[in-house]
């Protein structure tokens, strides 16, 4: 019988050669100071593109008419720092009024609609729900399908809703975007910790309040901010159903300022004889209409992430 010989040498495996192997793409290669560089420059050229048109509008806000007339329009640089656009605004004249207005809306249409969504959302999530795979479909129609302007606007007549600030809450209270999110986060939830409650003899409402939405505190997070810009910024519905000038709510008062260049209720006689620059009032309006959504979104900036991909992904 053949045996292989003991001073035979091992066969050794040829090593792959270096035109074999797969190449790697170019984001997994550890990037090289030229390109740590070229990032951090595109980078800080985008803050500055973001940045400083805020600053325009901050600093010429503050400046006073001297100051304005001298820049021939926007201020960069700042030279004497004023507040009385801000004092006369919020001297109770119709931007005060208009701030308010916006700001009970923004807080009692976001209740409502995280309300609704939320409810709806869980119920949906149940697959043991009554009827929720129509309601679902029903839901998803809405978004490839819609009556249009004109049949909403005669709905909302016919219900008696025109010169009322529910026009400004009801028509566009409720976004199936945001409870398909909500139910997809919603799923992803385990179902033996519902269980669990069940049998301990918790029903559907308190499961909801202290299992379900204790642990979707992100996406809730998200969606109020989502629901409470929407109200904030909302314009349209204002100018549509509304036709008392005294019921306008911020946006409007901005978009007379900057369009129709008309100024507010109480302020004209001020700009008239100098103590004010219509330019530097505008200024302050944007501001006013621009800070709420500045202050809270850093709060929430954290939830995106999860909020978002989480019920994307489980949905």
């Amino acid at each position: 019988m053949w045996e292989p010989r003991q001073d035979a040498e091992p066969v050794r495996e040829k090593a792959p050669r270096w035109w074999s192997a797969p190449p790697r793409p170019v984001w997994e290669e550890e990037p090289g100071k030229a390109g740590v560089a070229s990032k951090g420059l595109v980078l800080a050229l985008a803050c500055l593109g973001v940045l400083f048109p805020l600053w325009i509008v901050v600093v010429t806000s503050l400046s006073s008419r001297k100051t304005i007339d001298e820049a021939g329009g926007l201020v960069m640089v700042p030279k004497s720092i004023t507040f009385i656009a801000y004092q006369e605004l919020l001297s109770g004249g119709q931007v005060t009024r208009a701030t308010v207005i916006s700001v009970l809306v923004t807080l009692v249409g976001t209740i409502f609609s995280m309300t609704v969504s939320v409810l709806c959302a869980y119920g949906l999530s149940r697959s043991g729900s009554v009827g929720h795979r129509w309601i679902l479909m029903l839901l998803l129609a809405t978004m490839f399908f819609s009556a249009g302007l004109i049949p909403t606007y005669l709905l909302v007549q016919t219900l008696g809703l025109t010169d009322s600030y529910l026009a400004l809450i009801l028509p566009s209270a409720i976004s199936v975007f945001n409870i398909l999110v909500l139910r997809g986060f919603f799923i992803g939830i385990s179902q033996e910790l519902i269980d669990s409650a069940r049998i301990d003899g918790a029903g559907d409402f308190r499961i909801l309040w202290q299992i379900v939405m204790p642990l979707s505190r992100a996406v809730i997070a998200v969606i109020t901010l989502f629901y409470a810009v929407g109200y904030w910024s909302a314009w349209f519905n204002a100018s549509l159903y509304l036709n008392d000038q005294d019921m306008m709510p911020l946006q409007n008062v901005m978009i007379q300022l900057v369009q129709k260049q008309e100024a507010p209720v109480g302020m004209g006689q001020a700009i008239k004889t100098g103590q004010l620059s219509a330019l530097a009032v505008q200024m302050a309006v944007m501001v006013m209409a621009l800070l709420p959504v500045a202050v809270l979104s850093p709060f929430v900036q954290r939830h995106f992430k999860k909020g978002m991909l989480t019920g994307a992904v489980k949905g």
